[in-house]
């Protein structure tokens, strides 16, 4: 059984941890309303981005850029894997890297080659045992600070240059949508070729209305490019937003359970001291009754 010092320095432990957690949450707290604002807003125009670019993919009758049309092949596969790079924000790592395992083991199965993208120091450290045989390029301290446009434009060019480089047929990019504090869901976008299986038939007619100058061939080999790091700007968006929604859960989970633990301990404090006095007790009532 601890003694009665343990158990109050364990307390002032647990208690000195519970501040830390508590103030964790309230600054994750204050960093998720602003950085959702920012996720919502990116939502619309990276949206009409893709509506825009459906459109005059519609009106190309076969090819196009490579960004658009593919390689003809779908063998070689690149994932973009965008994770934090802090911890102590509950699953939202985990069910990134977990989920891409699966992806990856989906892939493989049906004869494909995979090579991995790291956007965060936690995608790379818990890919690394397994699968750093496939990881052929990473970026670090990212997600540290607000995220800017530039960052999206300069994860896009080092991507683009792996497309190049290994010979990669598809490209998907991996983050966590936001949806609310307590849910995050793993989102899968392919960014080349540009997927137009949700492309709508009013895309097409609302395409059909306009005449683009000059010809739509060199307008997409101008949108392309912008198309990719106007989505991974969305997609490091609502990484942030989840991040911190995820945080702000595992502190304030965090913080609940050491006031459990605090109680618990101090239930044992007293039961463990009231069990030393009665002893004490009943060693001065036997001394006396000796004599």
């Amino acid at each position: 059984m601890a003694s009665l010092k343990d158990l109050k320095v364990r307390i002032g432990s647990v208690k000195n941890t519970q501040k830390i957690t508590k103030a964790m949450k309230m600054v994750a707290a204050a960093k998720l309303r602003r950085a959702t604002e920012r996720a919502q807003a990116s939502r619309p125009y990276a949206e009409h981005m893709e509506k825009v670019l459906h459109a005059l993919a519609s009106q190309i009758q076969e090819g196009g850029p490579t960004l658009l049309a593919g390689t003809g092949s779908d063998k070689n596969h690149l994932i973009v894997v965008m994770t934090s790079d802090r911890g102590l924000c509950g699953g939202f790592n985990s069910s990134i890297v977990r989920s891409v395992r699966q992806r990856v083991a989906l892939l493989q199965g049906q004869g494909k080659t995979v090579k991995l993208f790291c956007v965060g120091r936690k995608g790379s450290e818990q890919l690394g045992p397994t699968h750093g045989h496939l990881i052929v390029g990473s970026i670090k301290e990212l997600a540290k600070k607000q995220v800017e446009f530039a960052d999206a434009q300069r994860v896009t060019d080092e991507v683009l240059e792996v497309f190049e480089k290994e010979n990669i047929d598809v490209c998907t990019i991996v983050y966590n949508h936001f949806r609310s504090a307590i849910a995050q869901i793993v989102t899968y976008q392919q960014l080349i070729p540009l997927d137009l299986s949700e492309a709508s038939e009013a895309d097409a007619n609302n395409a059909t209305a306009y005449e683009f100058e000059p010809e739509e061939e060199t307008i997409l080999k101008d949108l392309l490019p912008r198309n990719l790091a106007t989505q991974t700007y969305k997609a490091l968006l609502e990484n942030a937003a989840s991040e911190q929604g995820a945080r702000m859960t595992a502190m304030d989970n965090a913080t609940r359970n050491a006031g459990d633990m605090i109680k618990r301990l101090t239930l044992q404090y007293n039961r463990t001291r009231q069990a030393a006095i009665t002893k004490e007790l009943i060693e001065i009532i036997s001394g006396a009754e000796a004599l």
